[in-house]
């Protein structure tokens, strides 16, 4: 038997992330790896990464521009796996506020983007989470972990509620820098996380392997 072909995964290049990171952790860990903004492409992937870096309005702004966020919604109304980092996570959740500013996110979840109530910030550096038992995203991670960080912003609550016993609820991850806020979440098709797997050596490798296995 030969073996399976590698997953392709589509680095979306909508000019808001470090996507050359991205590619070099999803090629080192055996992904069939694409930058692109071509719509036809990042539909048919197995897997499209939503980097992000900056300001969740121009991330936002940089986004519709693209199409990312028709992209986005197309692929999970098929049941299509996206992944977004960082401010990519961001921007899955209903609003963000900055400055004082609210900006419309994509609303994948209800919650909001808020500053974080900490003595320093930006949060950068490396830091546990606190992952649920069953989580798939960090299988195989011992927990204590450690993930690199680097953000002001992130969401402080979490507000999805799931009423149907026969919809798995979301997977939630926690840090805590300065106050609890949302590390990572797993929701179906959508999964998310606030630190960098690509600049978070083997664990992060660890992350992005486990979920290439799911596509």
């Amino acid at each position: 038997m030969s073996a399976a072909s590698p997953k392709k995964v589509v680095v979306f290049d909508y000019g808001f992330g470090n996507v050359r990171s991205a590619e070099r952790a999803l090629a080192r860990v055996g992904a069939d790896v694409e930058i692109t903004r071509d719509y036809d492409k990042a539909m048919n992937a197995d897997g499209l990464l939503v980097p992000g870096v900056g300001a969740f309005s121009a991330c936002m702004k940089g986004l519709k521009e693209a199409r990312g966020d028709w992209i986005v919604g197309r692929r999970l109304s098929g049941g299509r796996p996206v992944m977004g980092i960082c401010v990519g996570m961001q921007i899955l959740f209903a609003q963000g506020i900055e400055h004082g500013v609210e900006s419309e996110g994509l609303d994948e979840w209800p919650g909001t983007v808020e500053p974080l109530n900490a003595p320093v910030v930006p949060h950068m550096g490396w830091n546990t989470v606190d992952a649920p038992a069953d989580s798939q995203l960090f299988a195989g991670l011992d927990a204590d972990a450690r993930y690199y960080f680097v953000h002001s912003y992130a969401v402080r609550e979490w507000t999805l509620e799931v009423g149907n016993k026969n919809i798995r609820a979301p997977k939630v991850t926690w840090a805590t820098h300065g106050e609890p806020f949302v590390a990572a979440v797993e929701n179906g098709a959508l999964w998310a996380t606030q630190f960098h797997p690509e600049k978070s050596g083997d664990a992060g490798a660890q992350l992005l392997t486990n979920w290439i296995g799911t596509l």
